[in-house]
C-alpha cells in the first residue's frame, strides 16, 4: 500500500454517544528524525470519564515497546468503542516541499498545523473536547500559546515526554508509531529501476543500512526515490560531485558560469539544449519558452503601458 493511502485512515466516522460528554485527546508523532518516508501524527480520544480505565489499558511510550506488542495494542485500540483515533500522515515529497519552497516552513510549524488539523477535524466533527494533551514540538510556552488562541475553549497541556507521562499520548504514540511502521512496510516505489530495493534500515540519517541504501539510490540527474526526504541536509553529501542544474532566466548568459562558492555549474545549453531562434522579444511577449503556469493561462508579459 502507499502511503499515502494511509493519510485517510481513521476510526469509524459515526460519533458514539460519548462524543457529546467532555472529551480528552492526546496527539504524537512518529518519524521526525528519520531521512525516509512519511511523518506520522496520530491522536487518540474518549471521554473524561474514560481516563481511568484508559491507564488500565497499559499504553506506554511506543518507541518503548516492540513492533509485536505496539501491533497487538492497536488492534485491542481499534476494537474499543470507548476510544477513537485518527491519523495525518506527511508524505516525504510534501515535507522537503515546504522545507524548500521560497517562503520556507520549518518542520515545527509543520508539525503544528499538523496536530493543530487533527485538533480542528475532531472538534468539526462534533466531539467536545475540553482538553488536549500534546507531546512538545519547539519551545512549550509558545506552542500551547498558539494552540491557546487557535482553539480558545480548549484547555492544553504542552509537556516533554508527554508520551510516556499521559495514557492518552501514549494511545496516541501508537497510533502513530504503527501506522507509519505500515506505510513503510508497504511502500509502493514510483521508481521502477532493477536495482531498487527495501533494505533501507531504520530510515535514521546515522544508521548505517540506511546510509548505504542512500548511495546505492542515488542518481546523478534525478535525485533520490520519493521515498526520501531530499531536503534533510543528510541528503547533501551524497551529491558533492555531480553536476548542478542551472535554471537561468532569459536575459541570462547562456556560457558556462561560476557560482557564489566557486563551483562551476552546468547549464542547460552545455547539455545538448538549445534556445529558440526566435527573438528574446517574442518569446517573452507571447509566454512561449517561458514558465507553463504563463503559457497555460495564455498570459502575455506587458512591455508597454
Amino acid at each position: 500500500m502507499k502511503e499515502s493511502q494511509h493519510r485517510d485512515m481513521e476510526s469509524e466516522t459515526t460519533l458514539p454517544k460519548w462524543a457529546s460528554e467532555p472529551c480528552i485527546m492526546g496527539i504524537d508523532e512518529a518519524g521526525r528524525g528519520p531521512v525516509l518516508g512519511p511523518m506520522v501524527y496520530g491522536c487518540l480520544y474518549c471521554a473524561v470519564s474514560y481516563k481511568v480505565a484508559l491507564s488500565d489499558l497499559k499504553f506506554a511510550d511506543s518507541k518503548t515497546l516492540k513492533e509485536e506488542r505496539r501491533a497487538e495494542l492497536f488492534e485491542m485500540l481499534k476494537t474499543n468503542e470507548y476510544i477513537r483515533w485518527d491519523v495525518d500522515v506527511i508524505d516525504p515529497r510534501e515535507l522537503s516541499a515546504k522545507m524548500l519552497k521560497k517562503n520556507k516552513i520549518n518542520l515545527n510549524e509543520i508539525s503544528h498545523e499538523s496536530a493543530m488539523g487533527l485538533v480542528s477535524k475532531v472538534v468539526n466533527m462534533g466531539v467536545l473536547l475540553t482538553k488536549v494533551y500534546v507531546d512538545t514540538v519547539g519551545d512549550a510556552e509558545k506552542y500551547t500559546t498558539k494552540l491557546a488562541q487557535r482553539f480558545p475553549s480548549i484547555k492544553f497541556v504542552v509537556a516533554k515526554k508527554a508520551d510516556s507521562l499521559y495514557p492518552v499520548v501514549s494511545g496516541a504514540s501508537i497510533v502513530a508509531k504503527v501506522t507509519r511502521d505500515r506505510a513503510l512496510h508497504d511502500w509502493i516505489f514510483d521508481e521502477t529501476a532493477e536495482s531498487m530495493h527495501r533494505g533501507f534500515g531504520s530510515g535514521y540519517p546515522g544508521d548505517p543500512v540506511t546510509k548505504a541504501w542512500l548511495e546505492h539510490h542515488k542518481h546523478s540527474v534525478f535525485g533520490f526515490p520519493t521515498l526520501v526526504r531530499f531536503s534533510w541536509g543528510t541528503c547533501n553529501s551524497y551529491f558533492k560531485d555531480t553536476a548542478e542544474v542551472l535554471w537561468e532566466s532569459d536575459n541570462q548568459d547562456e556560457e558556462c558560469s561560476t557560482n557564489k562558492n566557486g563551483k562551476r555549474q552546468l547549464k542547460l545549453i552545455s547539455l545538448g539544449f538549445s534556445r529558440s531562434k526566435r527573438n528574446n522579444e517574442e518569446v517573452e511577449s507571447n509566454g512561449t519558452g517561458r514558465c507553463k503556469f504563463f503559457q497555460t493561462r495564455k498570459l502575455e508579459k506587458l512591455l508597454d503601458y
